[in-house]
Parts: C-alpha cells; structure tokens; sequence
C-alpha cells in the first residue's frame, strides 16, 4: 500500500508540475501500439484470407485494434485486483484518444501510401507499409501521451495500478 501512495503522491506531482518524462509517454504509447498491432495485423489478415474489400478490412483492422487495446489495458488493471467495471472505465479513460490517434495516423499512412491498400499477404509492400505506418503512428502518438499524462489523463490513470 505504501508504494501505491508514493506512486500516487509521485503521478499528482508530475501532473502539477507539468513534468512528465519522455520515456513514461513513449512506454505508454508502446503498450498502445501492441494492441493496436494486434488487431491491425489481425484484422488485415482476416479481411485478406476472407478476400472482402479494403473498406470492410480496414474497419475490422480498426475495431479489433480498439479491442486489443482495451484488452491488455483491461488485463494489467484486473491483475492488480480492480474490478472489472472499473477496470473496464479506467480502460476507456487511459486509451481511447492514445488508440484514436494512433489508428488515424497508421491507416491514413497505408490509405495514402501507393499501392498499399492493393497489397497482399505475400507481398513485401503490404509488411513495409504496415510496419512504416505503425512506426509513424509510435512517433506522432507518443507527444499525445505526454501531454496527457502531464494533465492527468491517459495513462495517467493507469499508471498507480500497475504496481
């Protein structure tokens, strides 16, 4: 109990004093990014093999990105022993706008990106392309979890669950 007020005491601190470090906003947005991966790489695949079009593979990419996002979040909240429908709220607050972001960036990259939504599963440019667009997306995203987390929001509020 002790270490969760220090930490606590520790993330008001960094809140009011606008100081929040690079490496907490990029190690938030990494753990955005596996989940976003997840489901983008998941859903690709699964619209692919399905052969459906790149409007309906791109929604699905997005919705299970969202729900992979969500989950993991989901899973380190409840491991700490938090029920589940707060567990589920905290989820929602800390990703929401870190997922939104980080969708937005990496499918606008391959939407724009020529020949990359034509692309199959054997093809380099699909992995290229996919892999160049998350990167992006890790790049813009992360000064977004900054400044979250600076005003208290994001993973900010997941942060004292996850010791």
């Amino acid at each position: 109990m002790q270490d969760h007020a220090q930490h606590t005491e520790h993330a008001h601190h960094a809140r009011h004093t606008g100081h929040v470090g690079w490496a907490m906003a990029a190690q938030a947005t990494l753990h955005c990014l596996t989940g976003c991966a997840i489901g983008e790489v998941l859903g690709m695949v699964i619209g692919t093999a399905l052969g459906w079009g790149n409007v309906p593979t791109m929604v699905l990419a997005i919705v299970l990105a969202f729900f992979f996002g969500y989950t993991l979040t989901l899973r380190s909240i409840r491991k700490a022993g938090v029920d589940f429908r707060t567990a589920f709220r905290v989820a929602l607050a800390a990703d929401t706008l870190s997922i939104a972001v980080m969708e937005l960036i990496d499918n606008g990259v391959i939407a724009l990106w020529p020949g990359a939504m034509d692309a199959t599963l054997t093809d380099a440019l699909f992995w290229g392309t996919l892999a160049l667009s998350l990167a992006v997306a890790f790049v813009v995203t992360t000064p977004v979890n900054k400044w979250m987390i600076g005003r208290g929001k994001g993973h900010a509020v997941v942060h004292p669950y996850h010791h």
